[in-house]
């Protein structure tokens, strides 16, 4: 049974009331060996139908939904051509307006980012764009099945900065055979380019993908645990000395250019959820859309959310949810905000645990917060799930 659409006031707080949006367009021209995301390859006829049904599931709402922060990804979105992309910002502009001063973000490959399409996006109001760079290594790239090369990172870059947008890099630790001395030109090179934001992410190897089947056949081997840390603690030490903030576990950013939409999930906020397999917070529900292409077309146009799972957590769940998410923060858990959000005073919830983490070196607290010391920093999955036996 599809669950009824949350409602909820604009004056509810943020954890209630979704203030950002989330649309996703699935496109790609090449499947990475290592995605594990609700993506479509080969399947471009059907960008035009799939544009149109995000106009529908959006206009199920009621109304238009004004937000502060507004993010595309995929997929590629930058996939779609210029004329594909105006229409989704047509549809946008009319169904999720972003008030003045909001945040406006899109994701996008390098190879398929063209001066054209920048000027669109700027024109109809983006503020952002990310870029999946990954690497600067011929080698690593090859390894990772990204289609671009270095050079294609490097002018994406240079064609968001003349825009006037902020640019956000993506990059990848840990890919097969890749070394320290690779990362840290890598970490060199997006610096060097005047990024203004930098997402470091360790490699993880996804149940399903042709990256974790190699491994499992011998032809891969993943880098060693010592080294992924190594190549961490550099990210961390580079990006620091050259004035990023690390405001969050895997993301850095210059003075006033944190991502701003990203910082609702780690809020743990409501949040509105659209297109194939996103995710939607609202009115303390959780729901994920179908992941089958021509199933959530479908769905659409028949005036059906294309809902595949729904659920809403009990109170003490979603403490711990909230937990989990605050303490990749560089504010970590702070006391009263948790209270107000979940009716729990962090403090006592996590009492248990809380006292061992500290003295072990992995969190530092106070009564206004606790949160993630640098040694715990390397270690924060192991100390969310130590936090959520709490719950």
């Amino acid at each position: 049974m599809i669950p009824a659409i949350a409602r909820t006031k604009p004056n509810d707080p943020p954890w209630i009331h979704p203030r950002a949006a989330y649309v996703h367009i699935p496109f790609c021209a090449h499947k990475c060996g290592y995605c594990d995301f609700a993506i479509a390859t080969g399947k471009d006829d059907r960008i035009d139908a799939y544009l149109t049904a995000i106009s529908r599931e959006i206009a199920l709402l009621g109304g238009v939904q004004q937000i502060r922060t507004l993010f595309v990804g995929g997929g590629t979105p930058s996939h779609l051509s210029v004329g594909q992309l105006a229409h989704l910002c047509s549809i946008l502009g009319e169904w999720l307006p972003v008030q003045k001063g909001g945040e406006v973000s899109l994701e996008a490959n390098p190879e398929s980012l063209t001066r054209e399409k920048v000027k669109l996006l700027a024109d109809a109001g983006f503020t952002r764009i990310s870029l999946g760079a990954q690497s600067f290594s011929k080698g690593t790239l090859k390894s990772l099945d990204r289609p671009h090369d270095p050079d294609a990172v490097r002018e994406a870059v240079n064609l968001v900065k003349e825009s006037g947008l902020v640019v956000s890099l993506d990059l990848i630790f840990g890919a097969p055979e890749q070394t320290i001395i690779q990362w840290q030109t890598d970490l060199g090179e997006a610096i060097r380019l005047g990024t203004d934001h930098i997402s470091t992410y360790g490699l993880t190897y996804e149940k399903g993908t042709p990256l974790e089947k190699r491994v499992r056949l011998g032809m891969v081997r993943p880098v060693g645990e010592d080294l992924e840390r190594a190549m961490y603690a550099e990210a961390i030490a580079c990006l620091g000395g050259a004035g990023y903030e690390h405001y969050e576990i895997s993301n850095f950013a210059k003075v006033q250019k944190r991502c701003a939409h990203n910082e609702v999930y780690w809020a743990n906020e409501a949040h509105h959820g659209f297109g194939m397999g996103a995710a939607g917070y609202v009115g303390l529900s959780r729901d994920l859309n179908t992941r089958d292409l021509e199933r959530y077309i479908r769905l659409c146009s028949q005036g059906t959310r294309p809902v595949f799972q729904s659920e809403t957590l009990n109170p003490r769940e979603r403490a711990g949810e909230t937990m989990a998410q605050n303490l990749r923060r560089i504010e970590g858990v702070e006391t009263g905000r948790f209270l107000e959000q979940t009716g729990f005073d962090p403090q006592i919830l996590f009492a248990t645990e809380l006292e061992r983490l500290v003295v072990q070196g992995f969190l530092e607290t106070n009564p206004e917060r606790f949160r993630l010391t640098p040694e715990g920093k390397f270690v924060a999955d192991s100390v969310i799930e130590r936090l959520m036996r709490c719950v």
